[in-house]
């Protein structure tokens, strides 16, 4: 049987994942073809683990070997766009691990490339993989909930002690992460919030910045979602709460949906409010609501593995791809976004957002870097590696 030969970009956490559930067989489709890091520690550890798999320093090296016909990109956010890029120029396959990039402008040409390139592009958002979430977007679609009303979602699961952000010099600044609880532990929550309910149309944000922890970036935020056909948003998340909450409420015609514990419960009113309201005569009258637990597998999905299972049968099957990489910059901009409104104290126009301006203030930021490393942050990643 024909396999993808896949190249690993990165062999940090993500990477020696990914490595791990390719030579375990669980993506039958798909081999490890080689592996790249600029660290010689992860180089050396990819030799001693995998003695078979060529080994590269340099991302370029890696495009140009023939090792591969698909790379998948596992390296610090920035990293993200210029790399696929890169691969897209040597005919390559990508695969994305999230975000697709930290600003929206770099985003906007990696998809460009991507387009001219012809070739497969796809981006590592698992959740969508999750059987929980993948029935509320049936659902939704199907017209089950009726007009949507008001969307909650409070993420304070993404506890994160100093001991964290001190795990690696790119972490958690401006110049070399990009962002904070956004950025790094958000994207997958941004990204369902756009692949089930749609790009709200504006934004206002609160944020802070170095709350509970010696960071520059977010760590706390509370953001405001309005769309034009009346439904609004409240997106709370922290990285500085324990045990912190993952809490999705959905209020709507036909009554409230709670995603929480990987469960899916449905307060299903008999009829909707609004037919409700227009017959009903009593001063404190409520439409009869049944409580529905809805019926899907709650393993939580295939994640990371369905992804590849997925990216492979698009390549070999013509299957649709379940996350495509061009979907990256929706999530991306539902994050900058938030970023946009903290700093200004403006609602922003995210149908029409202001990518060079977010971009500038973006510099601003890095070259206003403040935050003094602790010695333990510097000992830790001296190499800065992938």
């Amino acid at each position: 049987m024909k396999k993808i030969k896949l190249g690993l970009i990165g062999f940090g956490n993500m990477g020696t994942s990914h490595a791990a559930n390719l030579m375990a067989g669980r993506v039958p489709m798909m081999e490890l073809g080689a592996v790249c890091d600029i660290s010689p520690e992860r180089r050396a550890a990819v030799k001693a683990k995998y003695p078979d798999i060529p080994v590269y320093e340099q991302a370029t090296d890696l495009f140009k070997s023939g090792t591969c016909d698909t790379v998948l990109i596992a390296v610090p956010h920035y990293l993200h766009p210029s790399m696929a890029i890169e691969a897209f120029s040597y005919g390559l396959n990508v695969i994305t691990e999230k975000p697709a990039g930290v600003y929206t402008k770099q985003v906007k040409e990696m998809n460009e490339a991507a387009a001219k390139s012809g070739k497969l592009f796809g981006i590592m958002y698992n959740q969508r993989t999750n059987p929980v979430y993948q029935k509320l977007k049936e659902m939704i679609e199907r017209g089950d909930l009726g007009h949507i009303k008001r969307i909650t979602w409070i993420v304070t699961d993404w506890y994160r002690p100093q001991a964290y952000h001190d795990s690696s010099t790119w972490r958690s600044t401006w110049k070399t992460e990009g962002g904070g609880a956004l950025i790094n532990q958000n994207p997958h929550q941004l990204d369902l919030w756009q692949w089930m309910f749609g790009m709200p149309d504006r934004i206002y944000a609160r944020a802070s910045f170095g709350k509970y922890y010696n960071i520059e970036v977010e760590d706390d935020v509370a953001a405001f979602f309005e769309y034009d056909n009346g439904t609004t948003g409240q997106y709370i998340t922290s990285t500085g709460e324990a045990p912190g909450t993952n809490r999705l409420e959905i209020a709507c015609d036909m009554g409230r949906i709670v995603v929480e514990k990987n469960q899916l419960i449905f307060h299903r009113n008999v009829i909707s409010e609004r037919a409700f309201n227009e017959i009903n005569t009593m001063p404190f009258g409520k439409p009869e609501c049944w409580e529905c637990k809805i019926p899907a597998d709650f393993s939580g999905g295939t994640k990371h593995v369905g992804i590849l299972n997925n990216f492979a049968d698009a390549l070999f099957k013509g299957t649709e791809l379940l996350a495509k990489g061009e979907d990256g910059i929706r999530g991306l901009t539902i994050s900058n976004a938030i970023h946009l409104s903290a700093w200004t104290g403006e609602t922003v126009d995210v149908k029409h957002f202001p990518d060079e301006r977010f971009y500038e203030l973006l510099q601003e930021k890095i070259n206003h870097s403040t935050v003094v490393k602790r010695e333990s942050q510097v000992v830790a990643d001296t190499n800065n590696t992938y």
